[in-house]
């Protein structure tokens, strides 16, 4: 089974949020991006027909979306109940990393609930987190993670 990705949102988000895939994880990660309403186009139909109509039995696919009841995740219903196609709205960059380095013989939906519930851990209002004498010096990095 080889299970592959996509990022599909609106405008030029899902390449952002590549960039940052790419610093974190390395460029070798296959990770497909869909822009929507870029140049133009006002329909994602005919990128989703290329990646998905033919693919092989064995290619697996979870696809992330930016907004749930979005235009972008509307489009990609058609292929909710499709066998080896997972989505997941309202994505984060916790929740992608774990996604993508999750072992492949994990089953998808295991990979995907778990995934959420940590990324939702990592939704965190950082004020709350601090006390007033802490030394917020501790914190700064001038390097990169």
């Amino acid at each position: 089974m080889t299970r592959k990705f996509l990022i599909a949102t609106h405008g030029a988000f899902a390449q952002g949020v590549k960039s940052a895939l790419d610093i974190i994880m390395g460029t070798g990660v296959p990770i497909h991006i869909i822009q929507a309403y870029l140049d133009g186009n006002s329909s994602i139909e005919p990128e989703l027909i290329s990646l998905f109509e033919n693919r092989s039995s064995d290619v697996e696919w979870i696809v992330f979306t930016d907004l749930l009841g979005g235009s972008v995740n509307n489009q990609l219903l058609r292929y909710g109940l499709t066998e080896g196609i997972h989505i997941v709205s309202g994505f984060n960059l916790p929740l992608l990393l774990e996604a993508i380095m999750a072992p492949v013989d994990t089953p998808a939906e295991d990979v995907i609930e778990n995934a959420i519930r940590n990324a939702q851990d990592q939704m965190v209002y950082v004020n709350r987190l601090l006390t007033p004498n802490e030394n917020l010096n501790d914190y700064d990095q001038t390097d990169q993670d």
